[in-house]
């Protein structure tokens, strides 16, 4: 049985920490839309194509660019054991276009990181990130009160600072768009024994382990036939 997978949670869950973890432990692919996109516009296929042209005109690309390029990218042989999907679905109408594309497939194995609110202000607004290539800083990485950091990035050398979208009113926004736009998810996905609700508000390591565990639990017992837990 492939392992097909989404993270869902809000911003500073640490989706994206997790996922690439899981990911490198697995030996699966982590699909990244930003990643996708940039390849597709790259390699001039169609979509990417009509993708570059939306980019350039300022506008964001729209669900039915998004769907066409993630339904390519799943089409390729690497993704036969599995995949994690990062940054897609972000809404339900590509929640529901994913369907579709999985017709066929080993079911999908839904991660929900929840972390509490007060927790992810105090996450995001200590948060740095890569000048260069914007890796988050690892853990007990901080700046002092001149905001200088003693450290660099080990994937580049850059150095970190914090994220201009991670002030406080800026964060507390970002929470309430997740919530008003992307929470939808997770009551989409909820009901299914596929869904794996693990408590985020621990540290990195004790979460991977959570996510191993349900993911193991999840897989065993839905099989071929479906079913499993929740």
């Amino acid at each position: 049985m492939a392992l097909n997978l989404i993270f869902l949670g809000p911003p500073g869950a640490g989706k994206g920490t997790q996922a690439d973890r899981f990911a490198a432990a697995r030996g699966i692919p982590k699909i990244s839309t930003g990643d996708i996109l940039r390849d597709a516009v790259a390699a001039g296929t169609d979509v990417g194509l009509k993708a570059k042209a939306v980019m350039e005109s300022g506008a964001l690309v729209g669900d039915d660019i998004m769907i066409a390029i993630v339904r390519e990218r799943l089409d390729r042989s690497d993704v036969r054991r599995g995949f994690i999907l990062d940054g897609f679905p972000r809404t339900v109408a590509q929640a529901t276009a994913l369907e579709g594309i999985m017709l066929g497939r080993s079911p999908l194995i839904v991660i929900d990181i929840q972390v509490p609110e007060a927790e992810l202000v105090r996450r995001l607004t200590n948060r740095l990130i890569c000048v260069n290539c914007g890796a988050n800083a690892p853990e007990g990485v901080t700046a002092d009160s001149s905001g200088a950091v003693d450290a660099r990035c080990q994937r580049c050398g850059g150095k970190f600072v914090q994220r201009v979208d991670d002030g406080d009113a800026v964060v507390r926004e970002r929470l309430k768009v997740y919530q008003q736009k992307t929470r939808p998810l997770v009551e989409f996905y909820s009901a299914r024994p596929t869904f794996c609700a693990i408590d985020g508000a621990q540290p990195p390591t004790r979460v991977a382990e959570l996510i191993a565990s349900a993911v193991d639990a999840v897989s065993g017992e839905v099989g071929v036939a479906g079913g499993g837990v929740r």
